[in-house]
């Protein structure tokens, strides 16, 4: 498995937890596991784009929101997931003061979306499965 597989991988098992702890049943404890599976999975994801830009176009990107824009630039992420996307990298910013709780409940809150926007990112990077024939 080449250095990008696994990137993915890793970056498809961390969005697998932050999924999995989003269906349980919100506490203070949860919540704040939440946060912090949000914090490395959005990690592992940028990361991971990180790595594709630099070996699939060419392109050197040396932070999240630069990741970001320059997937924006190869379309792997359509304008509207690019400006989601930066909020998302400043949501992250925010995990670290989670002491606060009113900002620990408003990003608790965007968590399932930016579940979502990190699994179409992972998706789009990770592309068809082998037996996927596009719904035929």
């Amino acid at each position: 498995m080449d250095r990008l597989s696994r990137r993915l991988k890793t970056a498809e098992q961390a969005l697998n937890t932050l999924v999995k702890v989003l269906v349980e049943r919100k506490t203070e404890i949860v919540r704040d596991a939440a946060i912090q599976r949000f914090e490395y999975t959005f990690e592992a994801v940028w990361k991971a784009g990180q790595l594709f830009l630099r070996e699939r176009e060419g392109l050197q990107a040396a932070s999240p929101k630069a990741a970001i824009r320059a997937c924006g630039e190869v379309e792997l992420l359509n304008e509207d997931q690019v400006s989601a996307a930066l909020q998302m990298a400043d949501d992250r910013n925010l995990t670290v003061h989670t002491y606060n709780e009113d900002l620990a409940e408003a990003l608790y809150g965007r968590l399932p979306g930016h579940a979502r926007l990190l699994g179409e990112w992972l998706q789009v990077m990770i592309g068809p499965k082998p037996w996927d024939s596009g719904g035929n």
